[in-house]
């Protein structure tokens, strides 16, 4: 006679909260970013222009500097805000930030030709899986159920204990 044992397997995977899932998408996200920025410098003529004080199509200035700073520094920040914001808030600003960077990510396409098709293709079109992947987490957020409290009970004798 064979008896049978709910053993767990010892690779089981375990529950990943939303929290950790997000943050991971953002770093993933962070890092695609600036490889992305740091191959394009393999570009023939891209280290040209950028001794020539041009950035496509702009000029180089503090304040270009400024605004290419404040475009990386929101997903890295949003590595750390997923991580602590409570629930609401960061729901909230995954999706918020997930849509505005939508747009961003797809105007690395703007000005370029068919020979760099392929690489802006794959770079772009894992951005916005990655962004896909965030708004799915954020919209589909498990949430509680609210038990209404026993309005006779002082909840916070408990939290005294």
């Amino acid at each position: 006679m064979t008896m049978r044992t709910n053993t767990s397997n010892p690779l089981d995977t375990l529950p990943i909260p939303v929290q950790a899932k997000l943050a991971a998408a953002w770093t993933s996200f962070m890092f695609l970013y600036l490889y992305v920025d740091y191959l394009h410098l393999y570009r023939p003529g891209t280290v040209d222009g950028i001794l020539a004080g041009v950035v496509f199509e702009f000029d180089v200035s503090s304040a270009l500097l400024t605004a290419f700073l404040a475009l990386i520094s929101i997903p890295a920040l949003m590595v750390m805000l997923s991580m602590t914001l409570p629930a609401r808030m960061n729901r909230a600003a995954n999706l918020v930030v997930a849509a505005l960077y939508i747009p961003v990510t797809a105007f690395n396409a703007v000005g370029e030709t068919w020979d760099w098709a392929v690489f802006y293709g794959l770079s772009i079109g894992l951005e916005l899986l990655l962004l896909a992947f965030i708004l799915r987490s954020a919209w589909t957020w498990p949430r509680v159920p609210v038990v209404a409290a026993d309005p006779t009970t002082d909840v916070r004798q408990d939290v005294r204990r």
